[in-house]
Protein backbone atom coordinates (compact mmCIF):
# COMPACT_ATOMS: atom_id res chain seq x y z
CA UNK A 1 0.00 0.00 0.00
CA UNK A 2 1.20 3.51 -0.88
CA UNK A 3 -0.61 6.33 0.89
CA UNK A 4 0.70 9.34 -1.04
CA UNK A 5 1.50 9.80 -4.73
CA UNK A 6 2.49 13.44 -4.19
CA UNK A 7 4.07 15.23 -1.27
CA UNK A 8 1.96 15.33 1.90
CA UNK A 9 1.77 18.72 3.56
CA UNK A 10 2.69 17.61 7.08
CA UNK A 11 3.77 14.49 8.92
CA UNK A 12 4.27 13.75 12.61
CA UNK A 13 6.91 11.28 13.82
CA UNK A 14 6.32 9.71 17.22
CA UNK A 15 9.53 8.08 18.43
CA UNK A 16 10.26 9.04 22.00
CA UNK A 17 13.36 6.96 22.76
CA UNK A 18 16.00 5.49 22.85
CA UNK A 19 19.11 7.12 21.37
CA UNK A 20 19.95 4.17 19.11
CA UNK A 21 16.41 3.84 17.79
CA UNK A 22 16.20 7.59 17.27
CA UNK A 23 19.43 7.46 15.25
CA UNK A 24 17.92 4.77 13.05
CA UNK A 25 14.72 6.82 12.76
CA UNK A 26 16.68 9.85 11.56
CA UNK A 27 17.65 7.92 8.44
CA UNK A 28 13.97 7.29 7.77
CA UNK A 29 13.02 10.94 8.33
CA UNK A 30 15.75 12.17 6.04
CA UNK A 31 14.68 9.71 3.34
CA UNK A 32 11.27 11.42 3.46
CA UNK A 33 12.93 14.82 3.23
CA UNK A 34 14.99 13.82 0.18
CA UNK A 35 11.85 12.89 -1.77
CA UNK A 36 9.51 15.55 -0.36
CA UNK A 37 11.62 18.50 0.85
CA UNK A 38 8.53 20.70 1.11
CA UNK A 39 6.73 18.40 3.58
CA UNK A 40 6.65 19.77 7.12
CA UNK A 41 7.94 17.31 9.70
CA UNK A 42 7.21 17.38 13.43
CA UNK A 43 8.99 14.93 15.75
CA UNK A 44 7.84 14.11 19.27
CA UNK A 45 10.68 12.74 21.39
CA UNK A 46 12.13 12.50 24.88
CA UNK A 47 14.35 15.13 26.52
CA UNK A 48 17.64 13.30 25.99
CA UNK A 49 16.80 12.46 22.38
CA UNK A 50 15.90 16.08 21.67
CA UNK A 51 19.55 17.01 22.16
CA UNK A 52 20.33 14.89 19.11
CA UNK A 53 17.35 16.02 17.02
CA UNK A 54 17.06 19.72 17.81
CA UNK A 55 19.36 20.95 15.02
CA UNK A 56 18.09 18.69 12.22
CA UNK A 57 17.12 20.87 9.26
CA UNK A 58 13.41 21.07 8.52
CA UNK A 59 12.21 19.19 11.60
CA UNK A 60 10.26 20.77 14.45
CA UNK A 61 10.96 18.98 17.73
CA UNK A 62 8.39 18.72 20.53
CA UNK A 63 9.62 17.25 23.81
CA UNK A 64 7.61 14.72 25.80
CA UNK A 65 8.86 14.66 29.37
CA UNK A 66 7.67 11.40 30.90
CA UNK A 67 8.82 12.51 34.35
CA UNK A 68 6.04 15.09 34.37
CA UNK A 69 3.42 12.37 34.36
CA UNK A 70 0.02 13.43 33.04
CA UNK A 71 1.26 17.01 32.61
CA UNK A 72 3.81 15.73 30.08
CA UNK A 73 1.05 14.35 27.88
CA UNK A 74 -1.00 17.52 28.17
CA UNK A 75 1.99 19.67 27.22
CA UNK A 76 2.44 17.77 23.95
CA UNK A 77 -1.26 17.93 23.14
CA UNK A 78 -1.35 21.64 23.88
CA UNK A 79 1.63 22.24 21.58
CA UNK A 80 -0.24 20.46 18.76
CA UNK A 81 -3.65 21.96 19.47
CA UNK A 82 -5.51 22.84 16.28
CA UNK A 83 -3.11 20.95 13.99
CA UNK A 84 -4.04 18.10 11.68
CA UNK A 85 -1.35 16.00 10.04
CA UNK A 86 -1.64 14.01 6.87
CA UNK A 87 -0.09 11.07 8.72
CA UNK A 88 1.28 10.12 12.12
CA UNK A 89 4.22 7.71 12.11
CA UNK A 90 3.68 5.90 15.43
CA UNK A 91 7.09 4.22 15.61
CA UNK A 92 7.23 3.17 19.26
CA UNK A 93 5.15 0.38 20.73
CA UNK A 94 5.41 1.48 24.38
CA UNK A 95 2.01 2.26 25.89
CA UNK A 96 3.14 5.77 26.85
CA UNK A 97 3.73 6.52 23.16
CA UNK A 98 0.26 5.23 22.30
CA UNK A 99 -1.25 7.49 24.96
CA UNK A 100 0.61 10.45 23.41
CA UNK A 101 -0.86 9.47 20.03
CA UNK A 102 -4.40 9.94 21.36
CA UNK A 103 -3.94 13.70 21.30
CA UNK A 104 -2.48 13.83 17.77
CA UNK A 105 -4.95 14.58 14.97
CA UNK A 106 -3.96 12.75 11.77
CA UNK A 107 -5.77 11.22 8.81
CA UNK A 108 -3.57 8.13 8.85
CA UNK A 109 -1.97 6.67 11.96
CA UNK A 110 0.73 4.23 10.92
CA UNK A 111 1.95 1.53 13.29
CA UNK A 112 3.69 -1.82 13.22
CA UNK A 113 1.98 -4.94 11.90
CA UNK A 114 1.17 -7.94 14.08
CA UNK A 115 4.69 -9.37 13.74
CA UNK A 116 6.35 -6.34 15.33
CA UNK A 117 3.62 -4.64 17.32
CA UNK A 118 3.32 -5.03 21.09
CA UNK A 119 1.74 -3.35 24.12
CA UNK A 120 -1.60 -3.06 22.30
CA UNK A 121 -0.19 -0.57 19.78
CA UNK A 122 -2.44 -1.92 17.01
CA UNK A 123 -5.48 -0.52 18.82
CA UNK A 124 -4.10 3.00 18.33
CA UNK A 125 -3.31 2.86 14.58
CA UNK A 126 -5.35 2.54 11.38
CA UNK A 127 -2.56 1.60 8.95
CA UNK A 128 -0.41 -1.45 9.68
CA UNK A 129 3.10 -1.11 8.22
CA UNK A 130 4.23 -4.47 6.82
CA UNK A 131 7.41 -5.97 8.24
CA UNK A 132 10.29 -6.17 5.76
CA UNK A 133 12.15 -9.36 4.93
CA UNK A 134 15.14 -8.03 6.89
CA UNK A 135 14.87 -8.37 10.67
CA UNK A 136 16.75 -5.13 11.35
CA UNK A 137 14.98 -2.39 13.27
CA UNK A 138 16.14 0.26 10.80
CA UNK A 139 14.63 -1.61 7.86
CA UNK A 140 11.39 -1.83 9.82
CA UNK A 141 11.45 1.95 10.31
CA UNK A 142 12.14 2.46 6.61
CA UNK A 143 8.92 0.58 5.85
CA UNK A 144 7.02 3.53 7.33
CA UNK A 145 8.55 5.76 4.66
CA UNK A 146 7.85 3.14 2.00
CA UNK A 147 4.21 2.94 3.05
CA UNK A 148 3.94 6.70 2.67
CA UNK A 149 5.32 6.44 -0.88
CA UNK A 150 9.04 7.12 -0.47
CA UNK A 151 11.05 5.16 -3.04
CA UNK A 152 14.71 5.72 -2.06
CA UNK A 153 15.12 3.86 1.23
CA UNK A 154 18.92 3.94 1.32
CA UNK A 155 19.91 4.84 4.90
CA UNK A 156 21.81 8.13 5.01
CA UNK A 157 22.38 10.54 7.87
CA UNK A 158 23.09 14.25 8.11
CA UNK A 159 23.27 15.33 11.75
CA UNK A 160 24.71 18.84 12.11
CA UNK A 161 27.57 19.43 14.52
CA UNK A 162 28.73 22.86 15.64
CA UNK A 163 32.26 24.21 15.37
CA UNK A 164 32.46 24.01 19.17
CA UNK A 165 31.57 20.29 19.06
CA UNK A 166 34.26 19.63 16.46
CA UNK A 167 36.79 21.72 18.37
CA UNK A 168 36.12 19.77 21.57
CA UNK A 169 36.62 16.45 19.77
CA UNK A 170 39.83 17.70 18.16
CA UNK A 171 41.17 18.53 21.61
CA UNK A 172 40.59 14.94 22.80
CA UNK A 173 41.96 12.99 19.84
CA UNK A 174 45.61 13.40 18.97
CA UNK A 175 46.11 10.96 16.08
CA UNK A 176 44.22 9.29 13.28
CA UNK A 177 44.56 5.79 14.76
CA UNK A 178 42.19 6.18 17.68
CA UNK A 179 39.92 3.56 19.24
CA UNK A 180 36.96 4.97 21.16
CA UNK A 181 35.40 2.47 23.53
CA UNK A 182 31.90 3.29 24.76
CA UNK A 183 31.78 0.32 27.13
CA UNK A 184 28.40 0.51 28.83
CA UNK A 185 24.73 0.21 28.04
CA UNK A 186 22.13 1.44 30.50
CA UNK A 187 21.28 -2.17 31.39
CA UNK A 188 24.23 -3.86 33.03
CA UNK A 189 23.58 -7.30 31.60
CA UNK A 190 24.38 -5.94 28.11
CA UNK A 191 27.89 -4.93 29.15
CA UNK A 192 31.10 -6.83 28.52
CA UNK A 193 33.68 -7.33 31.27
CA UNK A 194 36.26 -4.72 32.32
CA UNK A 195 38.93 -7.40 31.92
CA UNK A 196 37.87 -7.99 28.34
CA UNK A 197 37.90 -4.30 27.47
CA UNK A 198 41.32 -3.99 29.09
CA UNK A 199 42.66 -6.85 26.92
CA UNK A 200 41.37 -5.08 23.83
CA UNK A 201 42.89 -1.77 24.95
CA UNK A 202 46.29 -3.40 25.52
CA UNK A 203 46.26 -4.97 22.08
CA UNK A 204 45.12 -1.77 20.39
CA UNK A 205 47.88 0.19 22.13
CA UNK A 206 50.44 -2.33 20.89
CA UNK A 207 49.14 -1.65 17.38
CA UNK A 208 49.76 2.07 17.85
CA UNK A 209 46.21 3.13 18.68
CA UNK A 210 45.23 5.88 21.07
CA UNK A 211 42.54 4.62 23.48
CA UNK A 212 39.63 6.75 24.68
CA UNK A 213 36.73 5.74 26.90
CA UNK A 214 33.50 7.67 26.38
CA UNK A 215 29.90 7.62 27.53
CA UNK A 216 27.25 9.28 29.65
CA UNK A 217 27.52 10.37 33.31
CA UNK A 218 25.34 7.45 34.45
CA UNK A 219 26.88 5.66 37.42
CA UNK A 220 26.94 2.30 35.66
CA UNK A 221 29.07 3.81 32.89
CA UNK A 222 31.44 5.66 35.20
CA UNK A 223 31.95 2.56 37.34
CA UNK A 224 32.72 0.38 34.33
CA UNK A 225 35.15 2.94 32.94
CA UNK A 226 36.99 3.08 36.27
CA UNK A 227 37.13 -0.72 36.41
CA UNK A 228 38.68 -0.84 32.93
CA UNK A 229 41.36 1.64 33.98
CA UNK A 230 42.09 -0.42 37.10
CA UNK A 231 42.85 -3.39 34.86
CA UNK A 232 45.47 -1.45 32.89
CA UNK A 233 49.04 -0.54 33.77
CA UNK A 234 49.19 2.39 31.36
CA UNK A 235 47.12 5.59 31.17
CA UNK A 236 44.23 6.04 28.78
CA UNK A 237 41.86 8.96 28.28
CA UNK A 238 38.63 8.48 30.20
CA UNK A 239 35.95 10.92 29.03
CA UNK A 240 32.96 9.05 30.43
CA UNK A 241 30.50 11.63 31.73
CA UNK A 242 32.51 14.56 30.38
CA UNK A 243 30.78 15.29 27.08
CA UNK A 244 27.47 16.48 25.77
CA UNK A 245 25.61 14.21 23.36
CA UNK A 246 26.73 16.26 20.37
CA UNK A 247 30.32 16.36 21.62
CA UNK A 248 30.22 12.58 21.90
CA UNK A 249 28.89 12.38 18.35
CA UNK A 250 31.78 14.56 17.13
CA UNK A 251 34.24 12.34 19.01
CA UNK A 252 32.80 9.20 17.42
CA UNK A 253 33.01 10.82 14.00
CA UNK A 254 36.69 11.62 14.44
CA UNK A 255 37.62 8.15 15.75
CA UNK A 256 39.05 5.49 13.47
CA UNK A 257 37.04 2.76 15.20
CA UNK A 258 34.39 2.49 17.91
CA UNK A 259 33.87 -0.54 20.16
CA UNK A 260 30.51 -0.79 21.92
CA UNK A 261 27.94 -3.24 23.21
CA UNK A 262 24.24 -2.98 22.29
CA UNK A 263 23.90 0.70 23.13
CA UNK A 264 23.12 4.09 21.59
CA UNK A 265 26.67 5.23 20.73
CA UNK A 266 27.06 2.22 18.42
CA UNK A 267 24.26 3.63 16.26
CA UNK A 268 25.55 7.17 16.65
CA UNK A 269 28.88 6.02 15.22
CA UNK A 270 27.10 4.45 12.25
CA UNK A 271 25.31 7.74 11.64
CA UNK A 272 28.63 9.61 11.31
CA UNK A 273 30.31 6.94 9.19
CA UNK A 274 32.66 5.34 11.73
CA UNK A 275 33.02 1.54 11.75
CA UNK A 276 31.81 -0.21 14.89
CA UNK A 277 33.07 -3.35 16.59
CA UNK A 278 29.82 -4.44 18.22
CA UNK A 279 29.54 -6.86 21.15
CA UNK A 280 26.25 -8.78 21.37
CA UNK A 281 24.73 -11.55 23.44
CA UNK A 282 21.20 -10.66 24.55
CA UNK A 283 19.64 -9.30 21.36
CA UNK A 284 20.02 -10.57 17.83
CA UNK A 285 22.57 -8.31 16.10
CA UNK A 286 20.72 -8.97 12.84
CA UNK A 287 17.89 -7.02 14.47
CA UNK A 288 19.65 -4.40 16.61
CA UNK A 289 23.28 -4.38 15.47
CA UNK A 290 25.13 -1.32 14.11
CA UNK A 291 23.51 -1.18 10.68
CA UNK A 292 26.51 -0.51 8.44
CA UNK A 293 28.89 -2.58 10.60
CA UNK A 294 26.93 -5.78 11.09
CA UNK A 295 29.80 -7.71 9.51
CA UNK A 296 32.03 -6.51 12.36
CA UNK A 297 29.89 -7.78 15.25
CA UNK A 298 31.22 -10.33 17.73
CA UNK A 299 28.09 -12.18 18.85
CA UNK A 300 27.24 -15.13 21.05
CA UNK A 301 23.50 -14.57 20.60
CA UNK A 302 22.87 -17.63 18.44
CA UNK A 303 24.53 -20.04 20.85
CA UNK A 304 22.93 -18.44 23.91
CA UNK A 305 19.39 -18.39 22.52
CA UNK A 306 19.79 -21.99 21.33
CA UNK A 307 20.94 -23.01 24.82
CA UNK A 308 17.85 -21.39 26.37
CA UNK A 309 15.19 -22.39 23.82
CA UNK A 310 16.62 -25.26 21.80
CA UNK A 311 15.75 -23.31 18.65
CA UNK A 312 17.60 -21.30 16.01
CA UNK A 313 16.87 -17.53 15.96
CA UNK A 314 14.90 -17.70 12.70
CA UNK A 315 12.38 -20.03 14.37
CA UNK A 316 11.71 -17.66 17.26
CA UNK A 317 9.62 -14.48 17.60
CA UNK A 318 11.28 -11.33 16.31
CA UNK A 319 11.96 -9.84 19.77
CA UNK A 320 13.35 -12.99 21.39
CA UNK A 321 15.98 -12.06 24.00
CA UNK A 322 18.57 -14.12 25.84
CA UNK A 323 17.69 -14.03 29.54
CA UNK A 324 20.98 -15.24 31.02
CA UNK A 325 22.46 -12.20 32.76
CA UNK A 326 25.96 -13.67 32.35
CA UNK A 327 25.67 -14.17 28.59
CA UNK A 328 28.13 -11.39 27.68
CA UNK A 329 30.86 -13.26 29.56
CA UNK A 330 30.80 -15.85 26.79
CA UNK A 331 32.48 -13.32 24.51
CA UNK A 332 36.22 -13.96 24.65
CA UNK A 333 38.91 -11.33 24.35
CA UNK A 334 40.54 -13.46 21.65
CA UNK A 335 37.49 -13.14 19.40
CA UNK A 336 37.22 -9.40 19.95
CA UNK A 337 40.93 -8.85 19.26
CA UNK A 338 40.69 -10.94 16.09
CA UNK A 339 37.81 -8.78 14.90
CA UNK A 340 39.76 -5.63 15.80
CA UNK A 341 42.64 -6.88 13.62
CA UNK A 342 40.25 -7.66 10.76
CA UNK A 343 38.63 -4.23 10.87
CA UNK A 344 41.85 -2.27 11.19
CA UNK A 345 43.42 -4.20 8.32
CA UNK A 346 40.55 -2.95 6.14
CA UNK A 347 40.68 0.70 7.20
Amino acid sequence: MTLFHSAPQSLCILRLSAIGDVCNSIAMAQAIQRQWPQTRLTWICGKAEARLLKDLPGIRVIIFDKKQGWQGYKAVWQALKGERFDALLHMQTAIRASIVSLGINARYKLGFDAARSSDLQQLFTNVKVPSPDSPHVLDGFMQFAATLGVTDLTPKWDIPLSEDDHRWADQQIHQDATLVITPAASKGYKNWTPEGYAELARHARQQGYEIILAGSPAKIEIDLGNAIEENLNFPITNLIGQSSLKQLLALLQKAALVCAPDTGPAHMAVAVGTPVLGLYAHHNPKRTGPYLSRQYVVSVYDECIAAETGKAPELLPWRSRVKDDAAMKRITAERVIAMFDKITSEL
